[in-house]
C-alpha cells in the first residue's frame, strides 16, 4: 500500500491540511476492497481525485476506469449511456449498444454528480449495486457485470431525499464509505502554496516568467473565499500568466481579479434558519421604509430651512405659514402670536436646538428658548401636501435645472429626482 507522500506526488495533489491528508488516508485505506465509496465537497475542490486513487491503488488497476458526468447526460439518453440499448429499442437506436456497466465489467466506474440521476434511473443503479444485475433498455435479458461504483456529489444528499429528488435507499447503497473533501477557503495555509504549483506549471506550459506573490498579496489571497476553490484559483493563475505583465503580484493587482467585497457569506445547515431569515427580511423592509420616510421629512424640513434663509417669508402664503409651523412647533406656545411663525433652524430626530421665531410682517429673526421635543413623539406628515409646489418653485427658478434646484432646496439630486417622479414633474 503506498504512503500518503507518494500519493501525493503522483497525483499532483498539494497540502497538508488535516482534513484533505484524512481524506487520501482514507481513499488508500478502502482502495483494496470493493466497498461502494461516496465523495462529498463543493464544486472545484477536486473530488475527481479520490476514484483515481482509489482504483489506481485496487485490485482492478489494470481493468477499465470509466468517468460519467450524470448531469451533463440529458435525462432522456441516461438509461442508454449507462446499461446500453437494443437495436431498435428506441428511435435512432439503428444498432446495439453496450453501456458503461458492461464496458466496464471488471473496473471501476466513477459517477460523478450522482445527485443530478434521475428517479428512474436510480432504480435501475440500485439494482446493480444490490445484484450486480442490469437489463439494456429495450431488452427483456438480464446480465451481469463486476463493476466498483465510486460516486460524487457537491448536493446535501439529505435535503434532496427530503425532496424525494434521490432515494434514501440508493443514497445508504453508495455511502457505504463517505469521504469529504474540504473547500479551499479552509485550507488557508494551502493556498500559496497551490498558487506556486499552478504559477511554475504555467510558466512552463506559456514559457513565461513564473509569478510572484508579494507579502502583502499572500495575505490578501489567503483571506479570501474562493467560492469557486481550486479550480478558480487554478484559472485565476492561468489567467494572471497569461495577461499580466508584471511578474511581481501586488494587492493592487491581485484585487482587479478577486475584489475583496466579492466575498460570500457562508451558509449554515439550520432547519430553523429559513423561518428566522425570513423574519429577519420582512424587518429589514420594514425599517428601510421607516428610515427612508424619516429621511424624506429630513430633507423636507431642511428645504425648507434654505427657503425661508434665501426668500424670507415675504413670498409665503398664510397657508404655506401655518403649514411650517406645525412642522416646526412641537407644542403651543404662550408667546408666540397667531401672526408670528416659530421655526427650528438646527433640527433632528430627538431635539430641536436654536429656534427662531419668524415674524409675518418682516424678515428679520429673534431669539428664542430652546425647546426639547419629547423623544417618542411621533413626526408630522403633513409638509407633504405642500412638497410638491415647493419643489416645483425651484425647478421654474432655475429653468428647469434640477442640480441647481436641489441645491435651493437643500437637497441631494437623487432625493430631487425621486420626488419628480412621484409627482410627475419630468415635463
Amino acid at each position: 500500500m503506498a504512503d500518503l507522500q507518494s500519493i501525493k506526488a503522483r497525483f499532483g495533489i498539494i497540502g497538508n491540511f488535516p482534513a484533505l491528508n484524512r481524506a487520501l488516508e482514507k481513499s488508500i485505506q478502502v482502495a483494496p476492497t470493493d466497498i461502494s465509496v461516496l465523495v462529498i465537497g463543493e464544486s472545484g475542490v477536486g473530488k475527481e481525485f479520490i476514484p483515481k486513487i482509489i482504483h489506481s491503488e485496487s485490485k482492478r488497476k489494470h481493468q477499465p476506469y470509466i468517468v460519467v458526468n450524470c448531469g451533463a447526460i440529458p435525462e432522456g439518453t441516461i438509461d442508454s449511456e449507462l446499461f446500453g440499448h437494443e437495436k431498435g429499442a428506441f428511435t435512432g437506436a439503428t444498432a446495439t449498444r453496450k453501456g458503461y456497466f458492461e464496458v466496464a465489467d471488471g473496473g471501476t466506474i466513477f459517477l460523478d454528480e450522482v445527485g443530478e440521476l434521475p428517479l428512474q434511473t436510480q432504480v435501475r443503479l440500485l439494482r446493480v449495486l444490490e445484484s450486480g444485475e442490469f437489463m439494456k433498455v429495450g431488452s427483456s435479458q438480464v446480465q451481469k457485470t463486476n463493476v466498483r461504483i465510486v460516486a460524487a456529489t457537491n448536493v446535501n444528499m439529505m435535503k434532496a431525499i427530503r425532496d424525494n429528488r434521490f432515494r434514501e435507499d440508493l443514497f445508504y447503497r453508495l455511502n457505504t464509505v463517505q469521504i469529504d473533501m474540504p473547500a479551499l477557503r479552509e485550507r488557508k495555509g494551502d493556498i500559496h502554496l497551490l498558487f506556486r504549483k499552478f504559477a511554475i506549471d504555467f510558466a512552463e506550459k506559456y514559457r513565461m516568467p513564473e509569478l510572484k506573490l508579494e507579502a502583502s498579496a499572500v495575505h490578501y489571497i489567503e483571506n479570501y473565499t474562493f467560492p469557486g476553490n481550486v479550480r478558480q484559483l487554478r484559472n485565476l493563475v492561468e489567467q494572471m500568466t497569461v495577461v499580466e505583465t508584471e511578474r511581481n503580484v501586488t494587492v493592487g493587482k491581485l484585487s482587479e481579479y478577486i475584489p475583496m467585497d466579492s466575498h460570500l457569506p457562508m451558509v449554515v445547515n439550520n432547519p430553523n434558519a429559513q423561518k428566522q431569515s425570513d423574519f429577519g427580511n420582512e424587518r429589514e423592509i420594514m425599517y428601510k421604509i421607516l428610515f427612508d420616510m424619516r429621511n424624506d421629512i429630513n430633507d423636507l424640513k431642511s428645504l425648507t430651512s434654505e427657503l425661508i434663509k434665501n426668500r424670507g417669508t415675504s413670498d409665503l402664503s398664510n397657508q404655506e405659514k401655518n403649514l411650517i409651523n406645525r412642522i416646526y412647533t412641537p407644542e403651543p406656545q404662550q408667546n408666540t402670536s397667531p401672526n408670528s411663525l416659530l421655526f427650528f433652524e438646527n433640527n433632528n430626530s430627538q431635539n430641536v436646538q436654536n429656534p427662531t421665531i419668524i415674524s409675518n410682517s418682516d424678515d428679520h429673526y429673534e431669539d428664542f428658548e430652546d425647546i426639547e421635543v419629547e423623544e417618542n413623539r411621533p413626526e408630522s406628515l403633513s409638509l407633504q401636501n405642500n412638497e410638491k409646489d415647493l419643489i416645483i418653485k425651484a425647478l421654474e427658478k432655475h429653468n428647469g435645472r434640477r442640480n441647481r434646484a436641489a441645491d435651493e432646496l437643500g437637497i441631494s439630486q437623487r432625493t430631487l429626482y425621486r420626488k419628480i417622479k412621484q409627482y410627475n414633474l419630468e415635463d
